[in-house]
């Protein structure tokens, strides 16, 4: 039979776990009352990790985003694909640079890497294990209405399926376009991510997320996502 092991002061207390002991009345059982609570806070702190949106004001200065612009600008854009390479303009229309296709871009890998290493301390405390794919620098523009509809980040495929965190850092100023703004569905309500430039938000891959119509001027964003093994 599987023991129970709570320390209560100095003393360590063993019960056996058998049917007539979980069938006791919770208010007669002290053990058993601390035993609930500790996986009634368990539970809760779980459900507040899966479902957190993490913001990171001025993750990046204003300077490093001019740096980081500069840089993709060297590179021809591609049309946005969906999470299965697919094109569909209904759903995601936007344009992307690909910085593992730009020199001496290394800098802001570095920087990722460690702000998700402090997130994922901090806040979600998942098993993450790499970063698979290339930091994607996007282009919003209002003259084909850039959007990208409701969708979530995981996929079918081999690295998609890894996908654990989601990370958008916000490269243009608020004021430089309307519209355009990232929406996260953590549960039945959406939260709206930090508009200021430089700023980072975070969340699990999985959760609904979207990036409104854009309807006058341009918003650039970088995305990256942190791998692991897949949810369960």
């Amino acid at each position: 039979m599987a023991l129970l092991t709570l320390r209560l002061s100095a003393a360590s207390i063993k019960v056996e776990d058998n049917e007539a002991f979980s069938k006791l009345p919770p208010n007669t059982n002290p053990l058993l009352q601390t035993l609930t609570k500790r996986k009634r806070l368990h539970l809760h702190r779980k459900h507040q990790q899966m479902h957190a949106v993490h913001t990171i004001p001025a993750a990046f200065s204003l300077a490093d985003c001019d740096r980081i612009l500069v840089q993709a600008a060297t590179a021809v854009p591609e049309d946005a694909k969906l999470v299965g390479q697919t094109k569909d303009h209904n759903i995601r229309r936007a344009d992307l640079v690909w910085l593992d296709n730009v020199p001496d871009t290394g800098w802001v890998m570095d920087a990722i890497i460690d702000l998700v290493r402090v997130a994922n301390r901090d806040t979600y405390q998942f098993d993450l294990t790499e970063f698979m794919e290339s930091l994607q620098v996007a282009h919003y523009d209002s003259a084909r209405e850039g959007h990208f509809d409701w969708h979530s980040d995981i996929g079918d495929g081999r690295i998609a399926a890894k996908r654990k965190l989601t990370l958008v850092a916000q490269l243009s100023e608020p004021d430089a376009y309307v519209g355009g703004l990232l929406e996260v569905m953590p549960s039945s309500h959406t939260v709206t991510a930090n508009t200021a430039r430089g700023s980072v938000t975070i969340f699990p891959s999985y959760m609904l997320h979207r990036v409104t119509p854009v309807t006058e001027g341009r918003r650039m964003s970088m995305t990256v996502w942190a791998h692991g093994p897949a949810f369960r």
